[in-house]
This record gives C-alpha cells, sequence and structure tokens, in this order.
C-alpha cells in the first residue's frame, strides 16, 4: 500500500512495452506488525485485505483500459485517472494474493486472483474437498535426485541448521500476524519429503519437498488431486537445481495421468 496503484499500473505497461512479456503481481497486505508499526500502520489483519481489494481493483481497471477510473473507497480514491498508453490485452498480468485465512482467500477471490497458500503434507488434503483448479497455488521449495540420499545431502548442505536463525525465527512468530506462519510453525517436523528445518531456521519462507524423484512425484501428484494447479517455487540456485525440479514436476504429471487412466478404466 505504500507505492500508489497507478504507479504500479505504469510499471506493468512499461515492462509489458519493453519486453513484449506477460509478468505477474503478487499482492500481500503486510504480516509482520513490528514492520507495520515502523511505518505508522496499526490497520488491523482483516482491513488490510479490504484496502488490498481496493488497491489492486484499481490497477485491474487501469490496465484493463476500456474507460477513465472513477473510484472513491474507504482507502484511495482517484478521479477519471486514465492510463496511457494502454497495455496490449495478451499482456494483461495474472495476479496472485498471498495468504491462507479467510481474509486473504476471500481477497483472492473479489479480484480474481490466485490465492497462494504454503501447503500442508499431500497427504493432510486426502479427504477433503478439491480446490477449483486456478483458484489456489501453493509456495514450496524442491530439491531432488534419482536417488533420495543424495537429496537429502542437498538440502543439509544448502540449509545447516543454524541457532541464530532458529531464534529469529521464534521472535518473528512472537511479532507476526500471519495465519500461514502460525499453521506452518504448529505442524511440527513431519515425516517423509515434507521438511520443515528451512522454514524454522528463518532460511525461507515455506515448506520443502525433499526426496528421489518417484518420492516427490508422488507428492506432488497428491496436491494435483487436491486441484493446486499453480506452484511458486521458492528460488532455485542456479540451472541445474531447476532442471532436477522440472524431473519431479515431469513424473508427478506421469503418475496423475496413470492415476486417471486407472479410474477411467
Amino acid at each position: 500500500a505504500y507505492m500508489h496503484p497507478y504507479t504500479v499500473a505504469k510499471m506493468v505497461t512499461s515492462l509489458g512495452h519493453l519486453y513484449r512479456r506477460r509478468i505477474y503481481l503478487n499482492m500481500v497486505a503486510g504480516g509482520f506488525k513490528n514492520d507495520l508499526v515502523a511505518l505508522n500502520d496499526t490497520t488491523p489483519h482483516d482491513k488490510r485485505y479490504e484496502r488490498l481489494v481496493e488497491y489492486t481493483t484499481i490497477i485491474r481497471r487501469l490496465l484493463e483500459g476500456a474507460s477513465a477510473v472513477t473510484c472513491r473507497g474507504e482507502f484511495y480514491t482517484v478521479d477519471k485517472l486514465r492510463l496511457t498508453p494502454p497495455l496490449a490485452a495478451d499482456l494483461f498480468p495474472g495476479i496472485f494474493v498471498s495468504g491462507s485465512s479467510d481474509a486473504g482467500v476471500a481477497a483472492a477471490k473479489a479480484i480474481g486472483a490466485t490465492a497462494i497458500r504454503y501447503p500442508k503434507p499431500a497427504k493432510e488434503y486426502q479427504g477433503e474437498p478439491a480446490v477449483h483448479a486456478g483458484e489456489s497455488g501453493i509456495r514450496v521449495g524442491i530439491i531432488a535426485r534419482e536417488r533420495e540420499e543424495d537429496a537429502w545431502r542437498v538440502a543439509h548442505a544448502r540449509f545447516p541448521e543454524d541457532r541464530g536463525g532458529q531464534l529469529t525465527h521464534q521472535l518473528a512468530m512472537k511479532t507476526s500476524d500471519s495465519v500461514w506462519h502460525r499453521q506452518l510453525a504448529a505442524l511440527g517436523e513431519a515425516r517423509g519429503p515434507y521438511w520443515l528445518v528451512p522454514f524454522q531456521n528463518y532460511k525461507t519462507m515455506c515448506p520443502y519437498l525433499v526426496g528421489s524423484y518417484e518420492q516427490l512425484a508422488a507428492e506432488l501428484a497428491g496436491y494435483l488431486a487436491a486441484g493446486y494447479r499453480t506452484f511458486i517455487l521458492d528460488v532455485p540456485p542456479d540451472r541445474e537445481e531447476l532442471g532436477h525440479v522440472g524431473m519431479a514436476f515431469a513424473r508427478a504429471l506421469e503418475v496423475t495421468r496413470c492415476q486417471s487412466y486407472s479410474k477411467s478404466g
């Protein structure tokens, strides 16, 4: 909320004209209370998502460019605001909303965005109603190798346990009103490929999946079966690592096709 929505829309059109590529916007309401207090932002949790809806709605309407935008909301007011030059329709950005709370999910629906969640182990979705494809996605890190032991060796080398990081994580827990932060912390250490050590040591803000291609294929297939179609990856360190991730997803799609064939046959 600290950059005017017109500025965001103008940046999107500039990038579109420069690179002729579609981008994605990740809309966040803010979850760390200390940061918000430092900015003199005392807006309550759910109200921040209402503000985000107004903010993103103005951006969307500017980028759609059908007419001048007038909006008199609780948080933002614009009067006959127009964006020039207009953005090509095929470059209209995808929009994500980061949030697992009811307010976050409602905000995503209100602005036609994909709600990004921080997933539980895939087996915990069994028996739950599947999400509608496109409505929700997950953020996760992946370390995959042909052999499980090789994947874990890479994982432990990349994310060694760190007492300082653990203390920072505990402090962050006390100063955050983020629902997903509390949900992940409550899960504890799961068995299998689902790994929270990087999160618990404040090295990243999402769970990791670690194991062989086959193990991770089964885990990813579980998320696909639950209805998730958007996966935002914790940034791989290099192209080689991205190749291993691609292999895990390729095998997950094979598993999903086999499951579909088995059910239909």
